[in-house]
């Protein structure tokens, strides 16, 4: 396949280069001193002298350089910031807030206590992620933030501009139960005829006396977006603390992105706005007749559709066919819904509505030639219902272009139910979604995510899912995921000549991996091509609650047939595994039915894995050459095969080496430097089911 340039930058990425290139020489410089670091019982000193420490993924920038999303903000982490908090230990447990922050780690606030953090470039918006608690009985609660810039004057730190306050809530956040979940922390078990590690059993219609409520908490983060009234310069402190009063016992901080957004973009020449329709940019009126009306007149005389600075309410689908959309920006162009109760469910088994730009759906045609930029598109969505069509984007959208999206607590930001082609999302914002980031579902083709950065989905992030029509020709590439809840970062349901490139997937939760590819759902098989190529995973391949045993941060799958397309993984670098770099298995009941075969690996690092740089439970094959790995705390190799334990013959399981395998792990089964699979060679069994976890280091230089 012709290897995918490197997309080009967009506009919005362009208009913030400048500042990004002289944030990164600041921190580039400041990155060898982090900031100091105080627990609650201690006075934090911030001052000039102490200098940012800009991420991404929690990482240092080097160690991902042209891998994932250019993005127009600065992520910074509340641990590596000046704090009067209490930073939490850092943890990968699922249920815990520690697991499901960013970089693995947080800090707490209670009243009065404060976490700043030193600007690395000038600003003017800020996004905050943080947690706090829900409510006893569920729902949610708020609590206030105040957010205040300071300002080095004669060693003492002064306000720069008046003090602003986040109205924090916990709405949209705390799922519990099994799936689809709940947000009652009362409830009984959601699916009682399910098995549950928690007893080993299947309970049945009666309560078990093991069950703990809240049982399974989850889903705790949330962010808020905040523009500062005015720029501020680099090294001044955005100070966010808790006041005196605040609802919440505790608060927790995760992060803050800072960005440069400047003015709202000017209307483009001979576009019709939606004022013109009715539509009411305060947002105290419903507006959604009026968006529709707008669509279908621009459509009609090809014009293009103008949002304008402002906030409007929508609580409908805005259908959109032959049609340009425009806003003045994501942070300046509102689209803002409720969640509507049907007065009856629809026939596609909706039992809500809300906030979503729709394509026609494939069976009513599809729509195509759509073209969606430069708005945000910000839901009321506090529970998962599988039925329910609240997504973000819907619908079959051909020939088109989504582009420079905030997409925000909507079900699944872009969920396309094909057959539909030639489809390019790009430069997109996704975050706190109750399920997928974006899913290409059932004969989508020839269509690509580019450039897009997703943060807190309660599902994959970015999902190929052939179902019943045969996805081919798609690629996701130069995307960052970050802390998935559940599932994958990226997950690929079987698929034609499929490309997942240059991505950074960081911190899945539970039940998934960083880059994923299943035989499973019911998708039609992996036919051509599978290429992954150039990713980076980091603190992925975790421990799966329901079978007990470790992942990798790339994961196949074989459950519903053979996986047996041509598989290559190419220059991926998989840091900080918590087991796993690559696992492959086949479900323990098709076991001798489904194989994996013909994966390809090479030019791969390995940087740290509490296990294996393999583990193979399943028959089949696969192949490396220059994979070079370190760090790695159990074995080379977990061969399991299909679990037949012929010992004579071997495992079911067969490597070969082309060459270039350099590295050591531990024992038992260390090779010494040079050759971290030759005592694997071909087909020995080295099998653990739970082989001892051994953390390895922080990831570093090569």
């Amino acid at each position: 396949m012709t290897r995918l340039a490197p997309p080009p930058l967009s506009a919005r990425s362009r208009r913030s280069l400048d500042a990004r290139l002289t944030a990164w020489v600041v921190a580039g410089v400041l990155l060898a001193t982090a900031a100091t670091t105080t627990t609650a019982s201690a006075t934090a000193q911030p001052g000039p002298a102490d200098g940012p420490v800009v991420t991404r993924a929690g990482l240092d920038p080097a160690l991902v350089a042209g891998r994932g999303a250019d993005v127009p903000f600065l992520e910074q982490e509340a641990e590596q910031a000046v704090t009067t908090g209490t930073v939490l230990a850092p943890s990968r447990d699922a249920y815990t807030l520690a697991a499901e922050a960013s970089g693995r780690s947080a800090v707490q606030l209670t009243e009065g206590e404060y976490v700043d953090f030193t600007l690395p470039a000038d600003a003017d918006a800020i996004t905050v992620r943080y947690s706090i608690p829900d409510a006893p009985e569920g729902g949610g609660i708020t609590s206030p933030l105040d957010v205040r810039v300071l300002r080095a004057h004669r060693g003492h730190l002064t306000p720069a501009g008046p003090a602003r306050t986040l109205r924090l809530t916990s709405e949209y956040a705390w799922l519990y139960n099994a799936y689809p979940f709940t947000n009652d922390p009362q409830a009984d078990l959601t699916q009682p005829d399910w098995w549950y590690p928690e007893c080993a059993c299947v309970p049945g219609t009666a309560t078990p006396d093991w069950l703990v409520k809240p049982f399974r908490p989850s889903h705790f983060y949330d962010e808020q977006r905040l523009l500062l009234g005015k720029t501020y310069r680099a090294g001044d402190v955005v100070r966010l603390s808790v006041p005196r009063g605040a609802t919440a016992d505790r608060t927790t901080i995760d992060l803050l992105d800072s960005e440069l957004v400047g003015r709202p973009d000017a209307s483009p020449r001979g576009a019709v706005s939606v004022l013109r329709f009715g539509a009411d940019p305060t947002g105290r009126r419903d507006s959604g007749a009026a968006f529709q009306r707008a669509v279908d007149w621009a459509s009609a005389n090809d014009r293009t559709l103008w949002i304008p600075a402002g906030t409007f309410q929508v609580n409908r689908h805005i259908v959109v066919d032959d049609v340009t959309v425009r806003g003045a920006g994501s942070w300046h162009s509102i689209v803002r819904g409720r969640e509507v109760e049907l007065a009856e469910p629809a026939p596609d088994g909706s039992v809500h509505t809300g906030v979503g730009f729709y394509g026609k759906y494939a069976e009513d045609g599809g729509s195509a030639d759509v073209h969606l930029s430069g708005f945000a598109i910000v839901g009321d969505v506090r529970e998962r219902i599988d039925t329910d069509q609240v997504n973000g984007i819907g619908g079959a959208m051909s020939d088109s272009t989504v582009s420079d999206l905030y997409i925000h607590r909507t079900k699944v930001g872009l969920w396309f139910d094909g057959p539909m082609s030639n489809t390019h999302v790009s430069d997109l914002v996704v975050t706190d979604q109750i399920g997928d980031g974006v899913n290409f579902h059932r004969g989508v083709t020839g269509s690509s995510v580019t450039n897009s950065f997703f943060r807190n989905t309660g599902d994959d992030a970015l999902a190929m899912w052939a179902q019943t029509d045969q996805n081919s020709g798609n690629t996701f590439a130069r995307n960052t995921v970050q802390t998935p809840v559940l599932a994958n970062g990226i997950a690929i349901y079987g698929g034609r000549d499929i490309t997942v490139e240059g991505n950074l997937v960081a911190d899945p939760v539970r039940e998934g991996s960083g880059l994923h590819a299943g035989a499973r759902f019911g998708a039609e098989p992996f036919e051509g091509a599978l290429t992954f190529r150039d990713n980076t995973t980091v603190r992925a391949g975790g421990l799966d609650l329901n079978w007990r045993i470790g992942l990798g941060s790339l994961w196949f799958y074989a459950l519903d047939r053979s996986i047996d397309a041509d598989i290559t993984v190419t220059g991926d670098h998989y840091l900080d595994s918590t087991y796993n770099a690559i696992m492959l298995v086949t479900e323990f009941g098709v076991k001798d039915a489904y194989r994996i075969d013909g994966v390809q690996v090479r030019d791969v690092r390995v940087d740290g894995a509490g296990t294996s740089v393999l583990s193979a439970r399943t028959a089949g094959t696969a192949s490396f050459e220059n994979v070079d790995v370190r760090n790695v705390g159990w074995a080379g190799v977990n061969n399991c095969g299909a679990f037949n334990w012929d010992f004579e013959n071997g495992s079911e399981f067969t490597l070969a080496d082309l060459g270039g395998n350099d590295g050591q792990t531990s024992t038992p089964w260390g090779d010494g430097p040079a050759n971290w699979l030759t005592r694997y060679l071909p087909n020995v069994i080295s099998c653990n089911d739970t082989p001892p976890v051994v953390a390895p280091p922080a990831p570093s230089p090569w």
